[in-house]
């Protein structure tokens, strides 16, 4: 991923919107999962830290980051509470035979050449009755600056996302769509980027407040719906797979 984009995660991922309403939904569904009190969980592509705290709620967190400025970042965010070891996908993992009762990659996926490798690998990681929750960009129609910016590689349908579990080996539980109440805001913005030829997306900056707070409000009510039903429509994907 750039470099600058860490930064701004760093800076932002603890306020702003986007960041803080996916922490709920990702809770959300974890507790869903009725794992056990002793839950084994590791996080593939932690970043700069902003998922550790939520996700060691749920049981023991391990944790693994490519780059060695957003681990430092990390570091410093938690005050070295979690240990986040160094680590590349899919073949330079350190994991020896650990097995894992939930695997988390938020939003990682879309980073790597290899997806299908990857999730082969990590299925080997995981616990009997263990399940992978992964989330990633939806459309490739969305592509923009904002993409080039993080260094995507690709971006998600149901479909494709559900032929690369089945690839890896995966049993999908769940595939669905969300941030679908704010899918026009963003296709305006990333068709703004478009015209403008921005290198930088548009939408990494924490807007004001107000805007702020009433785009948390909006994206998060979609918990609600997600407890019950998947959506035909959104932003980003969320899959949760299981070996086959």
């Amino acid at each position: 991923m750039n470099p600058e984009a860490y930064v701004d995660m760093a800076a932002t991922e603890s306020t702003h919107w986007w960041f803080c309403a996916r922490r709920k939904i990702l809770g959300c569904a974890i507790e869903a999962m009725d794992l056990p009190p002793d839950a084994r969980i590791l996080e593939v592509g932690s970043g700069t830290g902003g998922n550790l705290v939520m996700l060691s709620q749920y049981g023991k967190l391990s944790a693994i980051e490519m780059d060695a400025s957003a681990r430092e970042l990390s570091v410093k965010k938690t005050n070295g509470k979690f240990t986040v070891r160094a680590g590349n996908c899919p073949d330079n993992l350190p994991l020896a035979d650990e097995r894992f009762d939930l695997i988390c990659m938020f939003d990682v996926l879309e980073h790597i050449d290899e997806d299908v490798e990857t999730l082969t690998t990590l299925r080997k990681h995981l616990a009997p009755g263990g399940r992978m929750l992964i989330t990633v960009p939806a459309y490739p129609w969305l592509w923009s600056a904002h993409d080039d910016f993080l260094h995507h590689k690709r971006r998600y349908t149901a479909r494709t996302l559900r032929h690369t579990f089945n690839r890896s080996g995966l049993h999908v539980d769940r595939i669905t769509y969300f941030n679908m109440w704010l899918l026009p805001l963003v296709a305006v913005a990333r068709l703004k980027d478009r015209i403008t030829l921005s290198k930088k997306s548009s939408g990494t900056a924490t807007p004001s407040p107000l805007v702020n707070s009433t785009l948390h409000a909006v994206f998060c009510s979609e918990r609600h719906m997600l407890k019950r039903f998947n959506l035909p429509v959104g932003v980003s994907l969320m899959g949760v797979a299981r070996v086959a």
